[in-house]
């Protein structure tokens, strides 16, 4: 495994070198974290960070209880991965950024029969927030057009149905709205505390979890769709893994239940390890063919770079070094779509780590096999009306 893999304590393990940087808050959150009350194990992905209490980029396994705090409210954030029919040969960047003023709008009239339609499909009753699906959100999500830069295994990319002379259209967001109240509801009733598994409280919670999910998997569809009526290009999902869960997970014999707080599952085949937005992507295979490197890392990879500098932070940083014209372009020659002031800082490439660190450390743990790198071409955050 190399010497990517640290055992902070019996219960918790961190998928880290001890050269990649990992703030020690976050190291301290984890440990944290493994001392609630049915909590077996823990480990820490490379993109490892402090959250609000708990840390973002990790893996928590329990029995007998759940912590929907753990989930957060973006319940069902996750990557989807969609082929397009655009030829990054004929692609204008310029032209092309001008196709998405009105990208952040609710859809429209045109749009309700496909929304009905999808919702009955996938068993999804609750309205309140449809308002808000086919759109991206604030914070770091993204849709971004990608061109694959290099092929590692061709095989895996046919396999996927990938074309290198085409577009991909990657998307990140989550439940919108929706997760938020389901997690306010639980912190309002229960506070932090965790729900026993045989509760009304835990059947409850789930139900609503479980919809969350379904809602925002379809949220990245109806972004994705929408991205490519902009560019009157079509597509196709390769691709759709969700990171901000908790599911039902057999480990090491033990019947338990397994949170990921931004993780990316690595027994559902191949995912996308995303940059930062001025940084390179990565299609991955995940290794699963040893049990004790799947119990070490709790059957899940990083969710992308991870960030080195809190939000807030990032214009005093950068504020002296950079002017906001400078940050529409990357150092990739990829542009960035971000109307917002606050954010186009909070969500520079410097404020993240290398994205190539992340993926060597899962390596060199024998987690991953890497199948391409993808390169950003454009990337969309917001026109300036986006909501968290």
């Amino acid at each position: 495994m190399g010497n990517s893999v640290q055992n902070i304590t019996e219960n918790v393990s961190l998928i880290a070198s001890k050269e990649t940087w990992i703030e020690g808050l976050a190291i301290q959150q984890l440990t944290k974290t493994s001392e609630l009350t049915g909590m077996c194990r823990v480990a820490g992905m490379p993109d490892l960070h402090p959250g609000r209490g708990y840390p973002i980029g990790a893996a928590f396994f329990t029995q007998n209880k759940i912590y929907p705090a753990l989930v957060g409210n973006d319940i069902g954030c996750g990557m989807s991965l969609w082929q397009t029919s655009s030829k990054v040969s004929k692609v204008n960047v310029s032209k092309m950024a001008k196709k998405f003023e009105q990208i952040e709008q609710p859809l429209d009239a045109n749009w309700f029969d496909t929304i009905a339609n999808r919702k009955c499909e996938k068993g999804i009753q609750s309205d309140l927030f449809d308002q808000a699906l086919g759109t991206i959100g604030g914070g770091n999500h993204f849709a971004e057009f990608q061109a694959i830069d290099e092929v590692y295994n061709e095989s895996a990319l046919e396999e996927l149905g990938l074309n290198k002379k085409h577009l991909q259209l990657l998307v990140h967001s989550g439940s919108r709205g929706l997760g938020q109240s389901i997690l306010v509801d639980h912190i309002t009733r229960c506070n932090h505390d965790g729900l026993e598994t045989n509760s009304d409280e835990f059947f409850s919670y789930m139900a609503k979890h479980d919809e969350a999910v379904r809602w925002a998997e379809l949220n990245r569809e109806l972004i994705a769709l929408r991205f490519l009526d902009a560019i009157r290009a079509k597509g196709y999902c390769a691709l759709d893994i969700n990171h901000n869960l908790v599911t039902s997970k057999k480990i090491d014999g033990i019947e338990g239940w397994l949170h990921r707080k931004g993780a990316t599952p690595s027994d559902q085949g191949y995912v996308v390890i995303p940059g930062s937005r001025g940084d390179y992507s990565y299609l991955v295979t995940p290794r699963i063919n040893n049990d004790d490197k799947a119990i070490m890392s709790l059957f899940s990879l990083a969710h992308g770079a991870g960030r080195k500098w809190k939000r807030g932070e990032c214009h005093g940083r950068l504020g002296h070094k950079y002017k906001r014209e400078d940050l529409y372009r990357t150092e990739l020659g990829s542009r960035v779509i971000c109307g917002n002031k606050e954010l186009l800082y909070d969500e520079a490439p410097q404020a993240y780590k290398k994205c190539e660190t992340v993926i060597s450390d899962m390596v060199d743990a024998e987690l991953i096999d890497v199948v391409a790198k993808l390169r950003p071409v454009l990337t969309f955050k917001t026109n300036g009306t986006c909501s968290s």
